[in-house]
């Protein structure tokens, strides 16, 4: 709600303020029946709002914010707007208001000229004003609005905090309004002027009108009091898309800021990239805030003097920076345990693949060696045997114990491959392709692996061949094994009637195996198109 000055009723802002509103309106009126005679409703009625929206915002303006002139500068530009109608000034008068309009845009919200720089820029304002030629050329309208944004622009980047803030808002509304001019310079060049008079003037009326209504929020919300520094404590549990360090630099209004978290171990101060972070001493032109928690240092901001002179900006800063640093703490924790976990799992299945290959050794000297025995045992007593039907018996014998060692072998096999272990990757997958009743085109340069890797590689192909014998109804097989820099890429594809299921208990195990090394198992298994299964298993061994 608007709230209206303070002033009593001797007060002579009191009266001036109260006399702007009729003064207004009369001049406006008179203005467009001097002007228009009330002959073109399309010219004088856009003209017309157009002064007294500037009129308007600025009373308004200048009600709640008296100690800033910005209300008074835009009052001003409301009544020079209407100057242009009354002949005893001449033809400069059409540029007359925008002396005080740039004025206004360049001091934005205070209305109070900074700096020399500044005040050449409004002095140079005000003369161009009266001097039509040079707003009326293309050349000059544009040079001035370039100069106008470069002065604005220079005031935001020296600034810092709280200023910093106001001249952002100063920037913008400087580049509105040079945008609005140097159009209408340009249409006006470009196109005719009678063709284009008429829809140039409406829309650079309708910006003014914009352009006056924003500043006038502006001046009633007074948002450079307050940072952006307390929304932090909320985003932070958001996805962002940059560091504290820039959130803050922003919200403060201080790109030199930097943020430094407490290192017990060392007892000093560092980055977010673990730099060294010296505290400025006293004198320095730096200022430190110190970030606390129970007594002990936790950060500290390094940043201009001006920044945090709020005390309630310094405990949103620091709060900011509190739950940064817990939350930093707890990633920190979280990556630990991952990381744990990961190492955990791969002890697991190298421990798993070692009592795999010694239980695997235990059958092949042991059970298969005790079975070869027998079986030879066996041989000898068919030999010597008298009666036919004693023979046959011992025959099926052999037979039966044959088809046993067959399928202790293939249990040994599956357990852990000897020609894994004994003669490397390339001898295990031809040993696997050539106990298939499929052909397998194979490709296996690769010679130096970790155990781990190899027999992971190993296991993906045997359970790939053991899925397109069991379902694929293929007719040709392709296994190629690469090394490349990111690990050793395991490709198996055939033709067969696709349609396999990623999530499938065989395909899910070898996922879980792959990803306990830190890799990725992707499965292409569309009806009628075959299957195409690929892993990249990462491998400190193979060369880059």
């Amino acid at each position: 709600m608007l709230r209206w000055p303070r002033w009593s009723a001797e007060t002579p802002g009191r009266r001036a303020w109260l006399l702007c509103w009729p003064a207004g309106a009369a001049v406006g009126i008179a203005a467009e029946w001097r002007l228009y005679g009330w002959a073109a409703p399309g010219g004088w009625v856009p003209d017309l709002v157009t002064g007294w929206c500037l009129l308007g915002c600025g009373l308004a303006g200048w009600a709640r914010r008296p100690q800033s002139r910005s209300g008074l500068l835009l009052v001003a530009a409301g009544f020079a707007w209407f100057v242009s109608g009354f002949a005893i000034t001449g033809v400069s008068a059409w540029y007359l208001y925008r002396g005080p309009l740039v004025q206004l845009v360049l001091t934005y919200p205070l209305g109070r000229v900074r700096g020399r720089v500044e005040g050449t820029a409004v002095a140079v304002g005000y003369a161009t004003a009266v001097v039509t030629p040079v707003w009326g050329s293309l050349a000059g309208a544009l040079a001035l609005c370039a100069c106008l944004v470069a002065v604005a622009a220079r005031g935001y980047v020296r600034a810092a905090g709280r200023e910093r803030r106001m001249r952002r808002s100063a920037v913008q509304a400087t580049a509105v309004f040079a945008a609005g001019a140097a159009a209408v310079a340009v249409a006006r060049w470009a196109v005719p002027r009678p063709a284009t008079d008429a829809p140039t003037l409406l829309a650079y009326e309708v910006m003014l009108c914009v352009l006056a209504t924003v500043l006038l929020v502006g001046l009633v919300r007074w948002p450079w009091e307050r940072a952006e520094v307390a929304n932090l404590v909320v985003e932070l549990g958001e996805t962002r898309s940059g560091t504290l360090r820039d959130e803050l630099a922003r919200a403060l209004g201080d790109p030199s800021l930097q943020v430094g978290y407490w290192l017990p171990e060392s007892a000093a101060f560092a980055d977010a990239a673990g730099r060294p972070l010296t505290v400025p001493d006293p004198g320095s032109g730096r200022a430190a805030t110190m970030v606390e928690r129970d007594g002990q240092p936790l950060a500290v901001l390094v940043h201009d003097p001006a920044v945090l002179g709020d005390p309630g900006l310094v405990e949103a800063a620091s709060s900011a920076t509190r739950l940064a640093a817990a939350n930093a703490r707890l990633q920190a924790e979280v990556r630990a345990r991952l990381a744990e976990i990961a190492a955990s799992r791969r002890r697991i299945v190298e421990a798993g693949d070692e009592e795999r290959g010694r239980l695997e050794l235990r059958l092949r000297d042991g059970a298969q060696e005790r079975l070869g025995e027998l079986a030879q045992a066996l041989r000898l007593a068919r030999r010597s045997a008298t009666g036919q039907g004693t023979a046959e018996r011992i025959a099926r014998a052999e037979l039966q114990l044959t088809h046993t060692q067959e399928d202790l072998g293939r249990l040994a096999r599956g357990l852990h491959p000897r020609q894994l272990s004994e003669q490397g990757l390339e001898a295990a997958l031809a040993a696997l392709a050539g106990d298939f009743p499929l052909p397998v085109d194979m490709t296996v340069p690769v010679t130096a692996t970790s155990p781990a890797v190899a027999a992971c590689v190993y296991f993906v192909c045997a359970e790939a061949l053991a899925n397109v014998a069991k379902h694929a109804s293929a007719s040709v097989i392709q296994i190629s094994v690469t090394a490349r820099a990111d690990g050793i890429t395991v490709e198996v594809a055939d033709d067969g009637a696709g349609g396999a299921d990623p999530q499938g208990r065989g395909i899910r195990g070898l996922a879980d195996r792959v990803e306990t090394l830190g890799g990725t198992l992707t499965v292409a298994s569309a009806p009628g198109q075959g299957t195409r299964l690929v892993a990249v298993i990462p491998d400190s061994a193979a060369p880059a």
